[in-house]
């Protein structure tokens, strides 16, 4: 489990960015219209209600999935109840692959066309599949490899921050298109994700009990 310090900022970061979400998604933007002005020349077209909805649920789960996944890296909360562990640990597990789903449906139709579809079908094999192979090591009770595998599963809740983080940044700073911002955004993203856990968990002795 995380030590104090670093679950009390992993807390905080996912809190903030939940708050954020569900306020810019169901508050400020509802009708993603300033996401949906980016998507030009689909190859198929876009029902706007039925996407629409299908983001709701993604979202949804995708906060339900960092949140849920944030309180089971608690040692206290573990060690108080693991009946509420396990469970909330099934939970983060139906959300990652309600997220991934969903996702999936939403592939074809994601800004950057093919360049940025492939990669996210990618990711919505390789989450679903980090986090099987957690839930196969608690079965074996391997408290060590399963709480690796969650770490590197849990890492693809921030997928979309970080998307967001380096497009904003080509985009702003660089004055890269739009488009190409969000097409480096998204390989940026799966690919500091597959890494930083990586090193993080090679310096584990500081950062969990």
């Amino acid at each position: 489990m995380l030590n104090k310090k670093a679950l009390y900022l992993l807390s905080v970061v996912s809190l903030a960015f939940i708050i954020y979400v569900v306020y810019y998604n169901f508050v400020y933007d509802p009708q993603a219209a300033g996401f949906l002005s980016h998507k030009t020349n689909l190859k198929r077209p876009l029902q706007i209600p039925v996407w629409l909805n299908v983001m709701y649920i993604h979202v949804i789960f995708a906060c339900l999935a960092m949140g849920s996944g944030s309180i089971n890296f608690s040692s206290s909360l573990f060690e108080r109840s693991r009946k509420f562990h396990r469970i909330n640990g099934y939970v983060y597990f139906v959300s990652v692959f309600l997220v991934s789903l969903t996702s999936g449906y939403m592939a074809p139709f994601a800004t950057g066309g093919k360049l940025t579809s492939i990669p996210f079908n990618l990711l919505n094999m390789i989450w679903p599949g980090m986090t099987v192979i957690a839930l196969y090591h608690i079965k074996k009770r391997d408290m060590i490899r399963h709480r690796n595998w969650m770490f590197r599963s849990y890492a693809f809740c921030f997928t979309n921050l970080f998307i967001h983080l380096i497009s904003l940044l080509c985009h702003h700073a660089f004055g890269l298109a739009y488009k190409t911002s969000y097409i480096l955004g998204v390989y940026g993203s799966i690919t500091l994700l597959l890494i930083l856990p990586s090193l993080v968990l090679a310096r584990k002795k500081r950062l969990f009990i």
